[in-house]
């Protein structure tokens, strides 16, 4: 370790130039990380914050709680759970008056639940709703569009303004903020869809101490684990198999490029090595300070792109979903580095075949 290190400063501005290339490509597999955790926690972080084991839908909803519209009494035919709420989901488009004085339209989504349920948000601003079309909102629509308690806002489907009383965190489905409102709130939504059945919900979420016993006596009802749930969530398995291939491509192709540069330097050093040789320095010793020189400039490479990483994150806007990770970012820093001296182990091969006198000429 300390022959490669003195090589190293020995060298600065051709190891600056292989350090620069892992900071880079190493700060970019942390990126994508962060976003593709941050991606992946919107779609589901209300989902998360019920801490349910499964939901109920109408049978022919395929799984999809968009679709999905059962009768609220439907209650009844749920046996075996400790604790069943009831919950109402649909999307609203609000419009926000800006500071510029120009309406600015907002996507959100609207639950629907009982205020004493356990899927009731936690408060960390202000308080719960009361009264009708009262909302308890994702505190990402104070930081994006600087929405106050008493915020009165404009609905785009019915003839109505919605009223922010409360703000709650990590509250998103399908990447949009959630707005927690009373079930009669709810009503009158969904009423515009279907006017003739008023009394309307879309899911039932369970808790139970053993799901597997959960029964339904209603054959117009379908149970779903709440993993599986996630799982079909529009995009949601498209979007993490798509970043997690991205990943573990750029941890090979990181891997490589150093793997090719300690192979080149190798190269370049073979004369160098077989004076070593021939002076009776093994090639074990060798071999361990070209893997020690590859273990330095991977760890050095990594932690400063995780350090630029980590401080990127304290600038970027809330709009772009981006979560710290540090288990994910961890586990990367430990494959980037074991591929990297599984590639310098190449070099090593190439020094075991130097022979001293041919190297010397």
């Amino acid at each position: 370790m300390f022959l490669a290190w003195k090589e190293i400063t020995f060298n600065k501005s051709r190891y600056a130039l292989i350090i620069g290339v892992l900071v880079l490509v190493s700060y970019l597999v942390y990126f994508l990380t962060g976003q593709a955790y941050g991606l992946s926690q919107d779609n589901r972080t209300s989902i998360d914050k019920w801490s349910a084991d499964a939901i109920v839908l109408s049978d022919e909803a395929n799984s999809t709680i968009n679709m999905s519209m059962v009768e609220s009494d439907a209650i009844a035919a749920i046996e075996g759970a400790d604790e069943v709420a009831k919950l109402g989901q649909i999307p609203v488009v609000m419009t926000s008056q800006a500071d510029t004085d120009e309406e600015e339209r907002i996507t959100a989504t609207v639950f629907g639940i009982e205020a004493d349920s356990f899927i009731a948000p936690n408060i960390i601003e202000g308080q719960t709703f009361t009264d009708d079309f009262e909302v308890v909102a994702d505190i990402s629509l104070q930081e994006e569009f600087d929405l106050q308690i008493g915020d009165q806002l404009p609905l785009s489907i019915i003839d109505e303004t919605i009223t922010i009383v409360g703000f709650t965190d990590n509250a998103k489905f399908n990447v949009a903020p959630v707005l927690y409102t009373n079930l009669a709130t709810f009503q009158a939504l969904r009423s515009l869809a279907n006017p003739n059945a008023p009394d309307i919900v879309s899911a039932f979420v369970v808790r139970a101490e053993n799901p597997d016993k959960i029964t339904l006596t209603d054959d117009n009802l379908a149970l779903y684990p709440i993993a599986e749930f996630i799982n079909n969530l529009p995009g949601y398995s498209a979007q993490v198999l798509t970043f997690s291939f991205m990943i573990i491509f750029l941890i090979i192709i990181a891997s490589i490029v150093i793997g090719i540069f300690m192979y080149v330097l190798t190269v370049q050093k073979i004369d160098i090595f077989g004076v070593m040789k021939a002076q009776g320095i093994p090639t074990s010793f060798i071999g361990m300070s070209v893997v020690g020189q590859t273990f330095i400039l991977a760890t050095l490479g990594s932690g400063i792109g995780l350090g630029l990483t980590l401080a990127s994150a304290y600038v970027l806007p809330s709009a772009v979903p981006f979560a710290v990770n540090y288990e994910y970012f961890a586990i990367i820093t430990g494959l980037t580095i074991g591929f990297a001296l599984i590639g310098s182990l190449f070099s090593v091969r190439v020094i075991a075949k130097i022979n001293p006198l041919q190297a010397i000429g």
